[in-house]
């Protein structure tokens, strides 16, 4: 299978543009605990790391309620994702589906997904867009150690026998970008995202893309076909 690449997604501010959904969840987490709630910049950056790791990062004073803000947050984020607008919360970002589309149809890549997301949280978005025949694998933060730690991308890699050499980590945040290096894969970053586009190069993405439509080229130069 050495001729084969592997692109591995990140989700949220990658693919997904669940911003809104995530602040809107973050402050009624912290409201519910009479908690001044973390303004934007300070959500954002949390996206990608798993829940109690980023809980513990925006109430580092209130190590009592972590856990139950974590709790609170995931009921928030479901009661929304319910709701009649729900599916209006998590829009793919524009290009997206189409980079996805063409990306699975070559004989030559396998895709696979890499997500600071629940098991629940990304079964409903693969079910929400259509999603689920696109990926060889998924992996989320229910089975791994949060990212930046390479357990995600070591377990893309085993499901789908892709050596490191030829696989790409596609994610907005430096965690994302950190993972793939730890994991020894390739990054690219997306300008589009949480992180700004400076960190993601300073974290050592290959390139930074700033329309899906930049990807096809970007990965050949890395993992050309062939």
């Amino acid at each position: 299978m050495s001729d084969l690449r592997l692109v591995i997604f990140d989700v949220d501010g990658t693919l997904i543009d669940s911003q809104a959904h995530i602040l809107a969840a973050m402050d009624a987490a912290f409201t519910a605990h009479n908690l001044p709630a973390p303004d934007r910049a300070a959500t954002l950056s949390i996206v990608g790391l798993s829940l109690p790791i980023a809980m513990a990062r925006l109430a580092p004073d209130h190590p009592d309620h972590q856990a139950t803000l974590v709790d609170a947050y995931k009921d928030a984020f479901g009661q929304m994702r319910r709701s009649p607008d729900g599916a209006a919360l998590s829009p793919l970002f524009p290009g997206a589906r189409a980079a996805l589309d063409r990306l699975a149809a070559e004989d030559h890549t396998l895709l696979a997904i890499a997500t600071g997301k629940s098991r629940r949280g990304m079964d409903h978005i693969l079910d929400l867009h259509g999603l689920r025949r696109l990926f060889q694998s998924v992996q989320v933060a229910d089975d791994h150690p949060s990212k930046p730690h390479p357990a995600m991308v070591a377990a893309c890699l085993r499901d789908t026998g892709t050596e490191p050499g030829r696989a790409v980590i596609i994610g907005d945040t430096t965690y994302d970008i950190d993972m793939g290096r730890a994991a020894g894969i390739h990054a690219l970053g997306v300008a589009w995202g949480y992180h700004p586009a400076q960190s993601l190069t300073a974290s050592g993405a290959a390139a930074i893309l700033h329309s899906f439509d930049a990807l096809p080229a970007a990965l050949d130069r890395l993992c050309p076909n062939t």
